[in-house]
């Protein structure tokens, strides 16, 4: 296709992460593996939240929806990754390209006020024991929850929408592995100034804001269990803090740079992708989940239904 000031874009190319057939083959097996992985651990967790009673508590809520979002958030990204691993033509559509950005945009906005309502949850748990049920009643479980989705739905359509108005004339070549909205902005032809506007509003506000209310609910747990006289106890509430601080490290960390700063192609902001698209929803189960006793022992609860079924 010829691109030049006289064309429009109606297609682009993702370069992907590597064209050498020697590398692309590990990777695809990698990459489908940590998929598969993804998908498997994740619907386990929906399977032992929805059908285990002792589960039914604000926390396995918020878990449940969590899992349910990095399934999608894998699914978005990963299996055009493994097509592209494979494949000999690399282009994507237009519209194609820009569903993409939508629903990683989607994603990733939900996740973060998904990460920032469990960490307000574990505030009250902790901090407020008496006053839990009360302050996270059904009712406003379900308003946090709705909230978070809300807000991810609106943050993407602003700003894929602001992108669709941008005049795309060549070239077309996308330096990632994926359609997102820093590589695709950096082929506009026109003034970018609205998009770049509005990701940086988006940072600062959703970013930020939700950065800061997790920090806060974190800061507060630690303080509470700083005056806690029982060892065992301060213990269990730093591993479990610390667990969940590496997750949020991870995903806002790499997000946070990877919208922040001018996109270049570089090697460096092709791992902080696959880091928040890729890792985090493989390890959102493993940390916030599979490290939990009660998940553990609902877990087995649930194989033992099914062994006595089956004999």
């Amino acid at each position: 296709m010829e691109v030049n000031n006289g064309t429009i874009v109606t297609a682009f190319v993702l370069l992907g992460l590597s064209n050498n057939p020697q590398i692309q083959v590990p990777l695809f097996v990698l990459f489908l593996a940590i998929y598969l992985l993804t998908f498997m651990v994740n619907l386990l967790i929906l399977l032992v939240i929805n059908t285990d009673s002792h589960l039914q508590t604000p926390m396995y809520f918020f878990l449940r929806h969590l899992s349910f979002l990095d399934v999608f958030y894998s699914s978005v990204i990963v299996p055009k990754l493994l097509e592209n691993l494979l494949s000999k033509w690399k282009t994507v559509s237009f519209l194609e390209c820009f569903t993409q950005i939508s629903l990683v945009i989607f994603s990733g906005a939900t996740e973060a006020c998904l990460l920032s309502v469990m960490a307000y949850d574990r505030f009250q748990a902790v901090c407020h024991p008496l006053l839990y049920a009360v302050a996270m009643n059904r009712r406003v479980c379900t308003g946090l929850v709705g909230a978070s989705w809300v807000i991810g739905v609106s943050t993407s359509l602003i700003n894929t929408l602001l992108l669709a108005q941008q005049h795309f004339c060549g070239p077309n070549l996308i330096h990632s592995f994926a359609c997102e909205l820093p590589p695709v902005l950096l082929l506009a032809c026109s003034d970018p100034y609205s998009s770049i506007a509005s990701i940086l509003t988006t940072m600062v506000v959703l970013g930020f804001g939700t950065l800061v209310l997790l920090l806060g609910s974190y800061s507060q747990i630690i303080m509470t269990a700083l005056g806690i006289n029982s060892a065992m106890g301060r213990s269990k509430i730093f591993s479990t803090c610390s667990s969940h601080f590496l997750v949020v490290t991870i995903f806002y960390g790499s997000g946070v740079f990877r919208y922040m700063t001018p996109a270049s192609g570089s090697t460096l902001e092709q791992v902080l992708s696959l880091q928040y698209s890729v890792v985090t929803p493989l390890l959102n189960p493993l940390i916030y989940s599979l490290k939990n006793k009660e998940v553990k022992a609902a877990l087995k609860r649930t194989l033992a239904r099914k062994s006595r079924l089956t004999f």
